[in-house]
């Protein structure tokens, strides 16, 4: 199941956070990221993916 968030992750990074951490202040952190520049959304989403 990580490796289909990871690759969610890489291709629209809030809805690979979003299947890790549902819809919550981290979602919409990242959706703020992504919107500011792809890369620190995917960093993001991705530190949330690999954290738990």
């Amino acid at each position: 199941m990580d490796i289909l968030k990871v690759i969610f992750a890489i291709i629209l990074p809030p809805v690979g956070a979003a299947m890790q951490v549902g819809i919550t202040k981290h979602f919409w952190i990242n959706v703020l990221l992504t919107i500011l520049g792809f890369l620190p959304g995917l960093i993001h989403a991705l530190w949330l993916i690999f954290k738990k």
